[in-house]
């Protein structure tokens, strides 16, 4: 049963001559939306707290045969239900998916029936020329050794990537389309995408180069005039941005939204009555001044079912009622299901295809190593990755090693006897990024430590993980730019007026996740080295690798 968002009122039977005359029926129209798949095409831990319980409990929760198996079921209800998502479908995907260029999952979702998605900022991390031929097809790659590996003939996305903020900058034509209007039941929906305008705090500078990134909200409402003029009806947004709420992924009418998505919501044209988000990875359906907004959680752990109840003479929205739906077949608080056969199949085949690979030894160590940020923000896998970037590019003069804790992306787990293999590792750094060495002067080494509080979207720092040559205490008391304090490199206080050489994978070097103080480095060499290389070289002379604590938090 789903839970219920009131929009408007329905008008009451008019009564005529004593007889009341009934009213036409209303139209449904039903939408099942997903967010951050991110190529997790197997099941994943999943940490929820079931309806009616208080006590949380951990599941094994999606994989591409449950979604497809849930949808099927869906459709049962509603053969005509719209399959949506808003965006980070691929990137930073398990290495049974990112080994070939995400084309099992983009295979996966075709299969699934989906219709369309907007774009968001994975779906950049190999450029534009790997984005649209994810959308078009064909194996012209900028990563040849990926591209049609897994079945020769890619015949790319059957569904749309839609974005309506990212164009040209020299010629102002959208990347890929801004809107598509879909018929359903008659009616014309109108289906407009958008990606968080800070795309590059969040994205590869030269995967972007000659983009522009617009405003999210008025790139959208500048679309519904044509949109009108094509005849849509309705108006649904896809967008990869989001908030995060203090109250239950199953919670309707939530109304302790807050993050970018709000203010976003806000400024929206009231025609528009549903926005389904992304980017934040958390479930909720909430509302925002009289517009529901959903967003599914992440890895497919959730789909979102929406129904959109219409005035069957205007076709104007009267009612919207959202449920999230746990993707587990046997999962508490949600539906019974059967996982598809024939995507079991599939994924059956993924997994032999690339199970040599990934099974490959790569390392022996002691035990596993956790991505769990202490009370100093920092972890230890964090340290031990920064410690393999410096380690690998000592050549070049490396001294200090940094690595954005938003780049691990699961702990690094061990097999029978400590073994760590390929895959295991790969899973920790899924993105192929390379190691740039830079320098950097003792000053603007401050302002990069000072930079981790400059959050746009939270007041909480995001503290990176440094190798074990630096080392700090914080305060989050202190004045803004006066946060760190006993800043030392190798135990020697750091000098405003010296050269040190640092090294960061590109996205970091390049000022993503707002760092821009990196940006600014001199004397950069683009080794080509990947940070995964350079992790697994470090683990097998370093069998006992852990990193003490390099961080202090004063308070």
């Amino acid at each position: 049963m789903f839970s219920r968002i009131l929009v408007s009122g329905v008008a009451l039977p008019l009564l005529v001559a004593g007889c009341a005359v009934p009213p036409s029926r209303p139209l449904e129209i039903n939408l099942v939306a997903l967010n951050d798949f991110h190529g997790n095409l197997e099941p994943s831990k999943y940490t929820y707290t079931p309806p009616g319980t208080t006590q949380p409990r951990t599941i094994q929760a999606g994989g591409i045969d449950v979604l497809k198996g849930a949808l099927d079921t869906f459709r049962k209800d509603d053969p005509d239900l719209l399959f949506v998502a808003a965006g980070d479908l691929v990137g930073a995907s398990p290495a049974a998916s990112s080994m070939f260029a995400d084309e099992p999952s983009i295979e996966a979702l075709n299969r699934m029936g989906l219709v369309a998605s907007s774009l968001g900022n994975h779906e950049f991390d190999q450029g534009p020329k790997e984005l649209l031929r994810q959308q078009h097809g064909g194996c012209d790659s900028p990563r040849p050794a990926k591209a049609c590996r897994f079945s020769p003939d890619f015949k790319g996305a059957g569904f749309t990537y839609l974005a309506a903020n990212v164009v040209d900058a020299q010629t102002g034509k959208t990347l890929v389309p801004g809107w598509r209007i879909v018929d359903v039941k008659g009616v014309k929906v109108g289906l407009i995408g958008a990606v968080l305008h800070d795309l590059a705090s969040v994205t590869i500078a030269s995967s972007i180069k000659g983009l522009a990134v617009n405003d999210e909200a008025a790139s959208i409402n500048a679309v519904l005039p044509a949109m009108r003029a094509q005849g849509a009806q309705v108006f649904v947004v896809l967008i990869h941005e989001g908030g995060f709420a203090d109250q239950p992924y199953d919670k309707a009418d939530c109304d302790t939204l807050h993050g970018p998505i709000v203010a976003i919501t806000k400024k929206l044209d009231p025609a528009i009555r549903l926005v389904i988000s992304g980017h934040s990875h958390t479930g909720y359906l909430c509302k925002v001044e009289g517009k529901v907004v959903t967003q599914a959680d992440a890895y497919g752990h959730l789909l979102s079912r929406i129904k959109l109840t219409l005035d069957p003479a205007t076709k104007a929205v009267q009612d919207i009622q959202v449920r999230n739906v746990v993707m587990a077949p046997d999962a508490p608080g949600g539906i019974p299901f059967t996982p598809d056969a024939g995507l079991s199949a599939y994924l059956a085949d993924v997994r032999a295809k690339s199970r040599a690979e990934l099974a490959k030894p790569a390392a022996r160590i002691a035990s596993a190593i956790s991505r769990k940020e202490n009370a100093s923000g920092e972890s230890a896998l964090g340290g031990v990755i920064a410690d393999a970037a410096v380690a690998a590019t000592r050549d070049q003069g490396a001294q200090i090693g940094f690595m954005n804790p938003g780049g691990i992306r699961k702990d690094l787990e061990t097999g029978e006897g400590g073994v760590v293999s390929f895959g295991q590792a790969q899973a920790v750094l899924p993105f192929g990024n390379t190691l740039v060495v830079m320098d950097l002067t003792g000053a603007q080494l401050r302002r990069v430590l000072e930079q981790q509080w400059d959050r746009p979207a939270s007041s909480d720092p995001s503290i990176l993980a440094v190798s074990s040559s630096l080392t700090y205490d914080w305060d989050s008391t202190r004045p803004v730019g006066r946060r760190t304090a006993n800043v030392k490199v190798d135990g020697v206080p750091l000098a405003d007026d010296k050269v040190y050489r640092v090294v960061a994978n590109n996205f970091v070097a390049e000022g993503g996740d707002n760092f821009p103080m990196f940006a600014k480095g001199t004397r950069r060499v683009e080794t080509g080295l990947r940070d995964l290389d350079a992790l697994i070289a470090y683990l097998q002379k370093h069998p006992e690798a852990g990193a003490a604590p390099r961080i202090h938090k004063v308070r």
